[in-house]
């Protein structure tokens, strides 16, 4: 899996119908304030052992300032929530040509069933998860807090653990 986490002081997403380019009114857009945005890619060789890798490490993750301004707070101790966007295109291989090719991408099946179980375990967690909705077109909206961006990419994090 790879993991873009944006530190935000709010997010919004929204979803818009391929259609018309209007917004589609079948999706309750989603509001986040203090928390993380996350922009989930997921290949077919992810599995359990990633989701509960990543769900621990980014729940217990210290990047919220304490009253001393170092980051030293985790998600929970600073009541934040978690937006969650299923996002392929981190996946994007652009080594030949200009246009990108997804093809380590996972099978849209599998994606969809690991970030949902995904977002579940961090549920699990205690943590507020709101989700965009998988293969969609949507409007992410956010305000990075620091800026805090980072990056978690099973292949490289989990033979480092």
């Amino acid at each position: 899996m790879r993991i873009v986490l944006q530190k935000v002081s709010n997010a919004y997403i929204d979803v818009v119908d391929e259609v018309s380019g209007e917004i589609d009114p079948s999706f309750q857009a989603q509001h986040i304030g203090i928390g993380y945005v996350l922009f989930v890619g997921v290949s077919d060789a992810d599995g359990q052992e990633q989701i509960d890798w990543l769900a621990q490490k980014i729940t217990k993750l210290r990047v919220f300032e304490d009253e001393k301004g170092k980051m030293n707070l985790s998600l929970a101790q600073v009541n934040g929530e978690i937006l969650s966007v299923s996002q392929f295109t981190l996946f994007a291989d652009v080594h030949r040509g200009n246009r990108p090719s997804f093809i380590s991408a996972g099978k849209p099946e599998h994606a969809k069933r690991i970030w949902l179980d995904f977002n579940d375990a961090l549920r699990k967690q205690g943590t507020t998860v709101k989700e965009g909705r998988f293969g969609s077109h949507m409007r992410v909206s956010l305000t990075n807090d620091g800026p805090v961006t980072i990056l978690f990419d099973t292949d490289e994090l989990m033979t480092k653990h």
